[in-house]
């Protein structure tokens, strides 16, 4: 896929970080970009700003942990565009609170929005991605690929997400199918903000220094590059490529590792 002009692309959690910059970034490539989230307000005012330079960018309200939300997401597109060409399942929320303290609903929110709505999404858009020997891509974490202390749904969803993604990409070796895993860094997004606590409140406040993370117009790039390169899998940090080696060389190593960078955050989750 060398050109992205014309393509008829999804982005799931487009309101806001990683998704809003994903659209831009494939409307500036000429593509037509569907985006969808549940804030109609944001997803109206980015939607204005984009169609300023591409007229061809819409939004569909969509809860993706609601299958009949995802279901109307990819029949809307179809009826409005013909096909899809790219799904970029990026939609997904985070938690921070210890396993043995956090309420169990807490867990199932987490697989909710960031498993199920990747499942629900996949599943209606398939066919079309199959037709067009298009890519489906999932935005994932190094918590997908090694487990991250204190986000134990998170790391729990994004281990569920790489799976399920493995599986569909060797399901359709033989029909042209492109599927890529992209696992940014920490990046300067909402999602540590609106972090569920154990009792499933917001956590409010990052622990972390917003400005000196990940831009995620950065990580925009990267996923037009992972697609254009047909890459598998895309860990755009070397903490995040150094885990991915390790884990399998010194896994206990890699645990104390992540034990101690996590402990270093204010509030530290653990008594």
């Amino acid at each position: 896929m060398k050109s992205f002009k014309d393509k008829v692309v999804i982005v799931t959690g487009a309101s806001s970080g990683i998704g809003e910059a994903v659209a831009r970034e494939f409307a500036l490539n000429g593509s037509k970009v569907i985006l969808a989230a549940r804030s109609e307000e944001k997803l109206s005012r980015i939607t204005s700003e984009i169609n300023r330079f591409n007229k061809n960018a819409f939004y569909i309200i969509t809860d993706v942990s609601r299958e009949e939300d995802c279901r109307n997401l990819i029949e809307a597109t179809v009826n409005k565009f013909g096909t899809i060409d790219i799904l970029v399942n990026n939609a997904g929320i985070s938690m921070r609170a210890s396993f043995l303290d956090v309420d169990l609903k807490v867990l199932h929110r987490l697989m909710d929005v960031n498993f199920w709505g990747t499942v629900y999404c996949t599943k209606y858009a398939l066919p079309y991605l199959i037709a067009q020997k298009g890519s489906l891509v999932g935005v994932s974490s190094v918590a997908g690929f090694h487990g991250l202390p204190w986000r134990t749904g998170y790391s729990a969803s994004k281990f569920a997400i790489h799976g399920f993604l493995e599986t569909i990409r060797i399901e359709h070796l033989k029909k042209g199918l492109h599927v890529m895993v992209i696992a940014p860094g920490f990046t300067t997004t909402n999602i540590r903000r609106r972090a569920l606590l154990a009792n499933g409140e917001e956590q409010g406040d990052s622990p972390r220094d917003e400005h000196k993370l990940m831009p995620p117009e950065y990580v925009a790039k990267w996923v037009i590059k992972g697609i254009k390169r047909k890459k598998r899998n895309k860990l755009l940090t070397w903490e995040g490529r150094l885990t991915a080696l390790f884990q399998r060389i010194v896994p206990d190593l890699v645990d104390w590792a992540y034990y101690y960078e996590m402990s270093r955050e204010p509030k530290f989750p653990v008594k």
